[in-house]
């Protein structure tokens, strides 16, 4: 299948200068019957033809904004949960495959959902609330949860943990996160009429006197030290690796009687495979 479908954003435009105008336009194309759908799908399937597919999808942008206005709790605009949608939508439909049965729409929400659910996640909130794939489903079940019954007792927890195959120690922790307000990093003009700013600009602006090339000149050149050491570690032998590990990254450092004792070899010989070893180090990194 090509990719062009997915890449081709202007496949979903409408000409309409308003989001109630691009609803209401969305409205206004038909649904298709079943048999013109599976002929357009087997047209793109077959001969990759771009021109059914946006058909199908233009077709189906109603139930895009249906299920987009089912999130419309988590503070995001409404627009762009039905953008994200209509990625899902042409994700479905480069996926779908019309000997199967049932309209694309059964099939494409969930592509809707998944595209949705991961735009939420990433811009809820600037501290990232879930990363894996447990936690995404206990930050949705728990949002549902929330409006329903507020906070849950245990036996609800211990339900939820067992239904997602999570401890209950992390269904209490995700609940303690989507319980703490938000918070405006920068103050609003209500909030200087009311007096002093108590919002995170006031007290977590960097008080150093940084020079910005400078700062980052400096985490450059650290990043591009450590890439070198890492480099030229991999140019020693094992035993010379372990010695030097062992002698200058270990919290006990041993003696030379010791590491020479685990090697079988004098203490003098352990101190030259050090010394040859750091002058491989330095030469690679001068390089």
């Amino acid at each position: 299948m090509s990719k062009e479908l997915v890449k081709s954003k202007d496949m979903m435009m409408v000409p309409v200068s308003s989001l109630d105008a691009y609803i209401a336009a969305a409205y206004g194309i038909p649904v298709l019957a079943a048999a013109e759908e599976q002929r357009l799908a087997r047209r793109y399937q077959q001969h990759n033809d771009i021109e059914a597919a946006r058909k199908l999808a233009m077709h189906n942008l109603r139930f895009v904004i249906q299920v987009a206005r089912g999130y419309s709790g988590y503070g995001l605009a409404l627009g762009d949960l039905i953008q994200e949608g209509n990625i899902g939508l042409l994700k479905a439909i480069q996926r779908f495959d019309p000997a199967i049965g049932v309209r694309l729409v059964s099939f494409a929400v969930h592509w809707i959902r998944a595209e949705i659910h991961e735009f939420i996640i990433k811009n809820w909130r600037i501290v990232k609330i879930a990363t894996t794939k447990a936690q995404r489903k206990l930050f949705f079940r728990l949002r549902q949860s929330k409006k329903r019954l507020g906070w849950m007792n245990q036996q609800e927890v211990q339900a939820v943990a067992k239904q997602l195959g999570v401890k209950p120690s992390e269904v209490l922790e995700m609940e303690k996160r989507l319980g703490v307000p938000e918070e405006s990093f920068d103050p609003s003009d209500d909030d200087w009429d009311e007096g002093p700013s108590f919002s995170p600009v006031a007290y977590l602006s960097d008080q150093r006197d940084i020079d910005p090339a400078e700062h980052f000149e400096t985490l450059q050149l650290g990043h591009y030290n450590r890439s070198k050491l890492a480099e030229a570690l991999h140019l020693l032998d094992k035993r010379s690796l372990a010695i030097l590990k062992a002698r200058w990254l270990s919290e006990q450092k041993p003696t030379l009687q010791e590491l020479a004792d685990q090697y079988g070899v004098s203490a003098e010989r352990i101190r030259q495979i050090e010394t040859q070893a750091l002058k491989r180090l330095r030469a690679a990194m001068e390089d």
